[in-house]
């Protein structure tokens, strides 16, 4: 197994998702309250030894990092325990056009410097490219990075969402690695996993985009981030909400997740959480929750290693029949 992000040696293996901090997806300004909660997660999640924050400069238009920085205006040394990213090329539809991505170096550069403002720090230790760019210039983007790393504005770079070509074009014009790859990847969301157990079996579809990206990550040492990790709790809901409304499959899963929870003697949210880090890429799972109770069970998650089998059983679970 990789080590978890060796090109940040202080990397936890969870990373804590920021988007549902600042108040909401809603046009009200960041109020006390706001900055309140995101005080006490970001104390809890230090605390509980998760030192990589995630953003994304469109989480709650803004808001999410406007309210993580005055928390770090008010406690400057709390900096000095993190790791922060974000993530920006995401433009939301306005008078220019529909909702977009952007890889520009004029949008990249604009999009930093407001990251940074809203943050109140001078550097980001990740910048991540929020999707890819089908009119991605990979000579202009490799010459804005350089830019921003000689003016102190970054340390490292990733993508999101890429799939194993994309990383090589860009890679390609890149002096500096791509250190990290988000990407969405739960036990309720596995096409990666799927396409290498189900190639070369006649019959079945085993291609896809992310063909071979576990793989690859770990060939070139980078670091692979899901996002949904907890799979939108789909599969970690107690068995009395089970009964009200979760679909059929989504209630023989979560069945089989809670077994495990028993006989492992933790929470089904850990189970779930576990399915991904006993993947041997060394995945760092994002989480979300703006629940304590939560944060603190997915954190357990790391106290334990799924056996081989009981693995298997869930990827089975999920597919719905056995393998081939």
């Amino acid at each position: 197994m990789l080590p978890i992000n060796t090109h940040l040696p202080s990397a936890s293996q969870l990373v804590y998702g920021c988007m549902g901090l600042g108040g909401g997806w809603n046009d009200t300004a960041v109020g006390v309250q706001d900055v309140m909660q995101t005080q006490e997660i970001v104390e809890l999640c230090l605390e509980l030894g998760i030192t990589v924050f995630d953003h994304a400069d469109i989480y709650t238009f803004g808001k999410a990092e406007q309210a993580f920085g005055q928390v770090l205006s008010q406690q400057p040394s709390l900096r000095e325990h993190m790791i922060l990213q974000s993530k920006c090329a995401i433009r939301f539809a306005d008078d220019l056009g529909p909702k977009r991505y952007d890889f520009s170096g004029q949008y990249l550069t604009e999009s930093v410097d407001g990251i940074l403002q809203r943050l109140s720090v001078a550097q980001l230790d990740i910048l991540i490219l929020h999707r890819p760019d089908p009119l991605m210039d990979i000579r202009e983007v490799a010459s804005t990075i350089e830019l921003l790393q000689q003016q102190g504005k970054i340390k490292h770079v990733g993508v999101s969402n890429m799939s194993v070509g994309q990383i090589a074009l860009l890679q390609s014009a890149l002096n500096t690695p791509l250190v990290c790859n988000q990407i969405e990847m739960s036990l309720g969301h596995h096409p990666m996993i799927e396409s290498n157990i189900t190639a070369n079996n006649a019959g079945i579809q085993g291609q896809n985009d992310f063909s071979g990206l576990l793989e690859y990550a770990q060939l070139y040492n980078i670091q692979l981030q899901a996002w949904g990790s907890l799979a939108q709790g789909r599969f970690s809901k107690s068995l009395s909400a089970l009964a009200e409304g979760s679909v059929a499959t989504d209630a023989r899963i979560a069945k089989l997740v809670h077994s495990l929870a028993d006989k492992y003697a933790t929470s089904a949210t850990a189970i779930v959480l576990a399915f991904l880090l006993r993947l041997p890429q060394g995945i760092q799972p994002v989480i979300g929750t703006t629940q304590p109770q939560r944060i603190k069970e997915c954190v357990s998650a790391q106290s334990f290693t799924l056996s081989h089998a009981d693995w298997f059983a869930l990827l089975v679970a999920v597919r719905g029949e056995e393998l081939p």
